[in-house]
């Protein structure tokens, strides 16, 4: 099995300057964005934010997107069902990971990058998905990263990098053949919040897929009996909507507090630090279900 880091460069690296990749400070990449154009640029921009900008922000926050799509009790009965997500947390994490590193990193058009949405759409086609729920993942996927910068980012993206994560996406959705993605940003927006307004509730399903997700975090971490003194500090990061719906227990009012200033403080010190000058790149790294490596054919569902 031959894995991608020994492979050349992810095609979205190559469009971008060296001294870009490797900045002599902290705002040069963000000038450099300003200067691209936010549809047409929008995948090395999409590139840029979550490997050089904000790698870890961008992981946490779309496994928060993951999370959140347990929390519509209409669709939580076929994950339940295929078992996947319950029984092999770990590799189904890994699976979506690199599928979506692949694309992010590559391309739609690159063959890397259609050679993951190909495999993605083969796994995805097995099952009956109605397509409101697969515009909710995808909305997902382009507002919880904005999100989660709003909150917790060192930089504030501009009006321009959230335009840009909304075209990605847009872009990935359409190989995927998603009917009906509004064309305007606002438009998506408003349908991913009543969206959520009209489907999140609680149900044992969503509890069963997130409770699985949450321990696996947790797990990678901490020896499991301390895995419920560590769960209010996940919890600390959920809406109400959310916790409600999954039917996890909100954080108490001090461990919520201990989070967020434990994040703000992150914040300041991040933008007072060196700039990243190498990518983040999750295609180049050892995960733990695939040790020696991967073929993007044989990522997801064996059966």
């Amino acid at each position: 099995m031959t894995p991608q880091h020994h492979g050349e460069p992810p095609f979205l690296a190559s469009l971008v300057p060296a001294e870009i990749l490797a900045p002599a400070d902290r705002f040069a990449r963000a000038r450099y964005i300003a200067t691209l154009d936010p549809e047409a640029d929008c995948e090395q921009i999409g590139f840029l934010l979550a490997s050089c900008e904000f790698p870890w922000d961008t992981t946490r926050a779309l496994e928060l997107a993951l999370l959140r799509t347990f929390a519509v009790a209409k669709g939580t009965p076929l994950l339940v069902e295929t078992d996947e997500l319950i029984r092999r947390t770990q590799k189904r994490y890994d699976d979506t990971a690199l599928i979506l590193a692949e694309i992010q990193e590559n391309g739609v058009d690159h063959p890397r990058g259609r050679a993951a949405l190909r495999r993605m759409n083969q796994q995805h086609g097995r099952y009956a998905i109605a397509q409101d729920e697969y515009l909710y993942t995808l909305s997902t996927f382009v507002f919880e990263p904005i999100r989660w910068n709003a909150r917790f980012g060192w930089r504030r993206l501009s009006a321009g990098e959230r335009l840009a994560t909304f075209h990605v996406w847009r872009r990935i959705g359409a190989r995927m053949g998603i009917r009906h993605i509004p064309a305007d940003y606002a438009e998506l927006e408003r349908f991913n919040v009543e969206f959520e307004r009209a489907h999140f509730r609680y149900s044992e399903h969503n509890e069963a897929l997130a409770t699985a997700t949450r321990n696996l975090m947790l797990g990678w971490f901490l020896p499991r009996p301390l895995w419920p003194v560590a769960a209010p500090l996940m919890h600390a990061l959920l809406d109400a909507p959310m916790l409600q719906a999954v039917g996890f227990d909100p954080a108490p009012a001090p461990v919520r507090r201990l989070v967020l200033g434990g994040m703000a403080m992150r914040r300041w010190v991040l933008r007072r630090l060196p700039p990243r000058r190498r990518p983040r790149l999750l295609t180049r790294q050892r995960h733990r279900s695939y040790p020696r490596g991967y073929r993007i054919e044989e990522l997801g569902a064996d059966r």
